[in-house]
């Protein structure tokens, strides 16, 4: 599945958006994470957010991918 995002054109009378195609679900999970990268950026002020973000992008595709591998070998 690919990931699509928010398209500004929300619609909240269904189990999923219309705009973007996405699952409640999956909207509110992306919205909580969101929030958690946010607040951690906020508490330690990095000058250099792009590089964190940057850092935990490579690192939960790695796991990902390793697990993937893991539940399909």
């Amino acid at each position: 599945m690919k990931f699509s995002p928010c398209t500004s054109d929300c619609t909240t009378d269904e189990d999923k958006c219309y705009g973007c195609g996405r699952s409640r679900d999956e909207i509110s999970e992306t919205q909580a994470i969101t929030k958690l990268l946010v607040e951690h950026l906020v508490k330690y002020d990095y000058d250099d957010p792009e590089n964190f973000l940057e850092n935990i992008k490579n690192k939960v595709i790695k796991r990902s991918t390793k697990i993937k591998e893991e539940n399909n070998g």
